[in-house]
């Protein structure tokens, strides 16, 4: 099976997967703007039916153009489930290689560019990590075809046409750190015409037109995708931890908060302290139990922030009992995105929430 035929296969039969799947899916949510640019290897094209002055002529051809580049822009909107619709326009320019016909080759000049838009439906999968989002793709439109002063052997086109068209798309997701929102983009792209073209042109200085057949593109492009209206983060508030009692005395319930970096559950030196402190507390007062839940901001999956949370936790669990904490005093909760301390959409790394709370009891 040919490769294009395969990655529009492998689309198709993605669907039930991810109707499935949807709840674990990268939350973009909202509008976005997303453009790429890249290289495109175009496949032999077909030519026949050849008319000279009114004359049929027997006459088939295969036309090679020189591999050439590609660009695109796109408007869409994202449902937070995973899936995403975007209205596309693109361009492919082409310079003229060569034609064969009846088994003689001869050198062309000019060049081939389409131009035009698309409606595409895509999917973005969760893998279980944050920093990587595979997705797939596939787009219907309508394309320009525009021999720009081809000429070989004789024979010249300077001539658009238009024609149905169609595209698969598989590509990867790579959101940047420092830019809420904002994605870069690796992808492949399959473009095919539909239709045949008739073009109008001379052969030796007479009228003539030929048909062209389908014709297949591949594209490899690279970008940037950004999501419309995500609040930017907040700096994190100064924690004020409680000095310990001078004296033992009951206490009801005392909270610490320890705050971890973004995609992180290693203790940071004012994370250690904040743990020492309470720690400490928990020995002069008449506490009996120790909540440790752990937290994450929105920028991950639910299914991988919940892991992270459960390992901030952990992390911090460990640093009580070290010290000198016993381990039976501790309870362990992870809670991942869910009850968020500063209220954010999905996809906001937000400093505050990425947490964990002890509270002394």
């Amino acid at each position: 099976m040919k490769f294009r035929l395969a990655l529009l296969t492998a689309t198709v039969l993605a669907a039930p997967f991810a109707l499935t799947h949807a709840a674990h899916a990268q939350p973009v949510t909202g509008p976005y703007v997303a453009g790429g640019f890249g290289y495109n290897i175009e496949n032999s094209q077909k030519a026949k039916d050849l008319t000279v002055n009114g004359a049929a002529q027997p006459f088939e051809a295969k036309i090679n153009m020189k591999n050439g580049y590609t660009g695109e822009a796109s408007l869409g909107y994202g449902f937070g489930n995973g899936f995403r619709a975007e209205v596309e326009g693109d361009y492919i320019h082409d310079s003229a290689g060569k034609v064969k016909a009846d088994g003689i080759a001869a050198a062309a000049s000019g060049s081939e560019a389409r131009y035009g838009i698309f409606g595409n439906v895509l999917y973005d999968f969760d893998i279980g990590l944050p920093y990587l989002y595979p997705y797939v793709g596939a787009g219907i439109g309508w394309q320009e075809d525009n021999f720009n002063s081809f000429n070989a052997a004789g024979a010249s086109i300077n001539k658009t046409r238009g024609a149905l068209a169609y595209q698969g798309i598989a590509g990867l997701a790579i959101p940047i750190a420092y830019v809420p929102g904002l994605s870069a983009t690796v992808e492949y792209r399959f473009v095919g015409l539909a239709n045949s073209r008739k073009f109008d042109g001379s052969y030796n200085g007479l009228p003539a037109s030929a048909k062209f057949l389908h014709e297949y593109n591949n594209q490899i492009l690279v970008g940037l995708r950004y999501q419309l209206f995500t609040p930017p983060p907040m700096a994190p508030a100064p924690v004020a931890a409680a000095a310990p009692a001078a004296s033992p005395a009951p206490v009801q319930s005392q909270t610490y908060l320890v705050f971890f970096d973004w995609d992180k559950s290693d203790l940071t030196p004012r994370a250690t302290q904040i743990i020492a402190q309470a720690a400490s507390t928990s020995k002069t007062n008449n506490v009996t139990t120790l909540d440790v839940s752990g937290y994450t901001d929105t920028s991950g999956t639910p299914t991988y922030n919940m892991g992270l949370s459960e390992r901030r936790a952990k992390a911090v669990a460990t640093q009580l009992v070290a010290d000198g904490v016993p381990q039976s005093e501790i309870e362990i909760h992870a809670f991942g995105e869910t009850h968020l301390l500063v209220a954010t959409g999905p996809g906001v790394r937000e400093p505050q929430n990425r947490r964990v709370e002890i509270v002394l009891k």
